[in-house]
């Protein structure tokens, strides 16, 4: 019966698109009347004949979630199920506990309860182990499973059995679910007494006055001389709250970003439309290569307004506008409907979905096809994808040990360890990893028996193999040996050899054990190196003036 009525509603939509499209000569709208009959008719078969019974919502889910991967990443169908994480994206906003949750190994943990909210209150810690949710088993459960448990109405209990490293009897926990509302600025302040400084995560609803808040506030406490506004890792969102953090800074009137697509009618240009706060504040933007979107408009009229200098590395280059239309049965669409276009008129998107290669991946848009534009001052500036800075920051990538230590969970479950036998650390500006905790670090290590291999041995590995291939192993098989000696992995050595760059990740991990997401930020500032130069260029007037001659150029060579 659920079948029948399944494929009589497909077949109302085919109907209703010959009904729609039948009175036209357009042969586009004939296509797709004419495909949708094909669709009914496979589906049809496929209940009656297929050897097993068929889920209809997962099949058609599955071909509607394929149809739109064809097209780009940000098409995407959100079913009734998704409407709520959906709605979170965009405001920030959902009833739960006040947690991020992640997959460890064969369990789901805590991975960072927030400030302030339920789980915190309720005493969850960072490497609490999630054994059930509302006497549920979660031993088989996804991230996903576990996460919608948790979510659920405000001031109403969930019941979590936690067990935690380090102790035995697992115990019971009811958590009040909240209102859950993360804040779009994590850590706001002062750098040196000069600068302040505003980091940006994500741009929710209401973003802007955020932004707006933590400024003035700073400004009325330190009458700062230059910021720093952060956004880096920040994957965009809603593209007006971009704007009004625009309209903060350049004078009411000024083409911050316009749209442009299929539909001529939703074409729009998007302008200052409240007196700024702030127009000579000397300003730097810092970015990385997650700077995506709205965070790329900033970070884009910044630089072609000649308001502010941007600082680090290359952003992502997502140029692409989506809308969200509403659907049938409480779904929804989010379809790519525009791209947008910074003042200098340049289009920051990096990647061609429209122009597929033959093989159906994606690429980048050719050299000869890049274009030159000018800032108002007449800097030269270029498309081709992403907002490339105007003082470049080298990345130092960290090393195959380090790597490993992440994605293995070794810091994450060491600063678990650490958090339960130290009661209280310092401040996060004055807490350091002294000689004897990087010996207890490098002795938990070893206890817990890791190995790794490092990049130079996995290549080493394939010379070898490629010598016995062409016969070069049988006349050189002494020196390979010795070679191989000297290549393998020290885990003694190499825990020296990158202890800077491992302390800073235990540093970071440790402190927001302590002190939560604001104590991390608050501990690694003084040390950034994207920080420290925007520091330097910020801190003298004619260095900083000197960036905005006309004729330079800001290219990615």
């Amino acid at each position: 019966m659920k079948i029948r009525k399944f494929l009589y509603a497909l077949a109302l939509l085919v109907i209703s698109g010959i009904v729609l499209f039948g009175f036209t000569n357009d042969q586009k709208n004939f296509e797709i009347a004419k495909n949708l009959d094909i669709y009914y008719s496979l589906f049809r078969e496929l209940n009656a004949f297929y050897v097993d019974d068929i889920e209809p919502n997962k099949l058609v889910k599955t071909s509607i979630d394929k149809m739109l991967e064809s097209l780009d990443p940000y098409t995407n169908y959100i079913s009734e199920e998704d409407v709520e994480d959906f709605r979170f994206m965009t405001t920030g906003e959902y009833a739960g506990i006040g947690a991020l949750i992640s997959k460890h190994g064969d369990h789901i943990i805590i991975a960072e309860p927030y400030e302030g909210f339920p789980a915190q209150k309720s005493g969850l810690k960072a490497g609490d182990i999630l054994l059930e949710v509302e006497g549920k088993s979660t031993s088989t459960m996804t991230t996903e499973d576990v996460s919608n448990l948790l979510k659920g109405p405000a001031m109403k209990p969930v019941k979590v059995k936690i067990q935690r490293p380090g102790e035995k009897k697992p115990f019971e926990v009811d958590v009040v679910r909240e209102k859950i509302s993360i804040d779009a600025v994590p850590y706001y302040g002062m750098v040196d007494d000069n600068t302040a400084y505003i980091r940006l995560s994500n741009f929710t609803q209401d973003c802007g006055d955020e932004v707006k808040k933590a400024f003035l506030e700073l400004r009325k406490q330190h009458n700062p001389e230059a910021l720093i506004l952060d956004l880096r890792s920040n994957p965009g969102g809603l593209l007006i709250e971009s704007v009004k953090i625009m309209n903060l800074f350049v004078p009411r009137g000024s083409e911050i970003v316009s749209t442009r697509g299929k539909v001529k009618e939703w074409d729009n240009m998007y302008k200052a439309t409240q007196n700024p706060v702030d127009t000579t504040i000397r300003i730097a933007v810092i970015t990385n290569r997650g700077s995506a979107s709205a965070s790329e408009i900033i970070a884009g009229a910044m630089q072609d307004l000649d308001r502010g200098l941007v600082v680090g590395t290359r952003t992502f280059g997502k140029g692409l506008v989506q809308t969200t239309r509403d659907l049938s049965y409480n779904t929804k669409l989010k379809v790519t409907t525009a791209k947008y276009y910074i003042p200098s008129g340049r289009c920051i998107q990096a990647l061609d979905y429209s122009h597929r290669n033959e093989d159906g991946s994606v690429g980048t848009v050719p050299d000869s096809l890049i274009s030159r534009f000018t800032t108002r001052n007449g800097r030269q500036v270029f498309d081709g994808g992403g907002v490339v800075p105007d003082i470049k920051v080298a990345q130092e990538e960290l090393s195959n040990l380090t790597v490993e230590m992440i994605t293995r969970f070794t810091i994450f479950d060491y600063a678990t360890h650490f958090a339960a036998k130290t009661p209280a650390i310092p401040q996060p500006e004055e807490f350091e990893i002294t000689d004897a905790i990087y010996r207890d670090f490098t002795g938990f290590v070893k206890n817990n028996g890791f190995k790794y291999d490092s990049e130079t041995q996995e290549v080493y590995e394939k010379l070898l193999k490629t010598a016995k291939e062409e016969k070069y192993f049988e006349v050189a098989g002494a020196e390979f040996k010795a070679l191989e000696e000297r290549l393998k992995p020290d885990l003694d050595k190499d825990m020296q050899l990158f202890r800077k760059e491992i302390s800073d990740l235990l540093k970071d991990e440790i402190t927001g054990r302590y002190y939560y997401q604001k104590g991390a930020i608050r501990a690694t500032i003084h040390q950034d190196p994207d920080i420290l130069k925007a520091k330097e260029i910020l801190k003298d007037p004619g260095v900083y003036a000197g960036y905005f001659k006309p004729g330079t150029v800001i290219s990615a060579n």
